[in-house]
């Protein structure tokens, strides 16, 4: 294996675990809750949904950043 099939089983995996963790997040908006007074008015963010945040962030700006670094043809 050379360093552009690794580059791209990292990017794969990459890209799968971004779309994993953003399923995994919980929903911000009310949608039709907030219409019959079901939606809560003060929610505290958890250290859990921080980090879980962080690690989103995290992999889709890798994700991004493999997928110029590979579609430049950088690295050959």
């Amino acid at each position: 294996m050379n360093v552009y099939q690794i580059t791209q089983i990292i990017w794969a995996v990459c890209g799968l675990l971004t779309i994993v963790l953003i399923l995994l997040h919980s929903p911000k908006g009310d949608g039709l809750g907030g219409i019959g007074g079901q939606s809560q008015m003060f929610t505290s963010t958890k250290s859990a949904e921080n980090a879980l945040n962080r690690i989103t962030w995290g992999l889709g700006i890798g994700f991004i950043t493999l997928t110029v670094v590979l579609s430049a043809g950088w690295i050959g």
